[in-house]
């Protein structure tokens, strides 16, 4: 009896001290092939501007190629699927932002995935929206905006990168807050919401920052206010809207890192610090300066606990501004 019991204490040991071997291993060889980028969004929004800008350095920091695919539709909800349908081994990650990993949740009766089914990584990128109008549009300030919408009801648009990103709440509440009757138009991404902005197709945005900034410069796009509590740096003539009559209008969009959440840790931490050594380079700090942005790079732990909060917040937001759930 004894001898049965010992020999059970036995392998309980040897099986804890082959699991710590096996994933000391993991890290140690880790990565040993290619990894994989899945972008939640189209081609030319901020999502897609912040997972090209860190994949060569990251890859660089691996030692291994960083493969950018970017899987837009259905509010990030595909992209985050196929994320969780490959292995738990750190090998394909998703750049998942605000909206696929915070406000999804307030939105959707029933996501096909769970908070806890993702590990954060770290946020890479945080940045205010920019209420962007087309030139056409004979409005120069917000309240000459929401003039023009109240005396048109339905005649005005807003552009969205689908339901549930960032830009698509920031029309919502500013719909809410305004009183201002204009309809919303989702596309996959901010880069097709752009695209028909700047031909006038339709009237507003309230986009991130870093994907409007080169449209603002040339002028090809009008920006109206910034949604940050302060003014932008980069666009220091362009009002808050809290300055613009909507004190408690806040919306910062942050964009990160994700892997399965049974990812070992210890390959968790390996990304993690070849990430914080990108995020810390001359130049994507330049980079994130140019566009309009603000480099993160905080602990996975403490991401998670970040993204945990605002799932909460987005909640909260949805609810006092009636936004029903599908």
């Amino acid at each position: 009896m004894r001898f049965k019991k010992s020999l059970k204490i036995f392998a309980s040991i040897l099986f804890g001290f082959t699991a710590f071997i096996s994933l000391s291993n993991a890290a140690d060889v880790f990565p040993s092939k290619p990894l994989k980028l899945i972008v939640t969004a189209a081609p030319g929004g901020t999502t897609d501007i912040a997972s090209r800008a860190i994949a060569d350095q990251l890859g660089r920091e691996l030692g291994q190629s960083v493969l950018v695919e970017n899987k837009a539709g259905a509010a990030g909800i595909i992209a985050l699927q196929a994320l969780l349908a490959t292995p738990a081994d750190g090998y394909t990650m998703a750049m998942g932002n605000i909206g696929t990993n915070a406000i999804n949740y307030a939105l959707y009766k029933s996501l096909p995935y769970k908070i806890e089914d993702m590990r954060a990584i770290s946020v890479a990128l945080a940045t205010p929206n920019v209420m962007v109008v087309n030139p056409a549009v004979p409005a120069k300030t917000v309240a000459e905006f929401v003039a023009l919408a109240k005396a048109n009801p339905g005649k005005y648009s807003f552009a969205s990168s689908g339901r549930g990103q960032s830009i698509h709440m920031s029309g919502e509440l500013f719909k809410n807050m305004s009183g201002a009757d204009i309809v919303h138009v989702p596309y996959k991404g901010a880069g097709p919401a752009l695209i028909d902005l700047l031909s006038g197709q339709v009237t507003m945005m309230v986009d991130n920052l870093p994907s409007s900034m080169e449209h603002i410069r040339s002028g090809k796009l009008r920006a109206l206010a910034v949604t940050s509590k302060t003014r932008s740096p980069d666009l220091p003539d362009v009002p808050t809207m809290q300055e613009a009559g909507y004190p408690n209008f806040e919306v910062i969009a942050w964009f990160g890192l994700f892997v399965p959440a049974k990812t070992p840790q210890p390959v968790v931490d390996k990304i993690y610090a070849a990430l914080k050594k990108v995020l810390n380079s001359p130049e994507i700090k330049a980079r994130w300066k140019d566009l309009g942005g603000t480099v993160i790079g905080d602990t996975p732990a403490n991401t998670d606990l970040f993204v945990a909060a605002e799932k909460k917040k987005w909640e909260e937001v949805a609810t006092q501004a009636k936004i029903p759930r599908e």
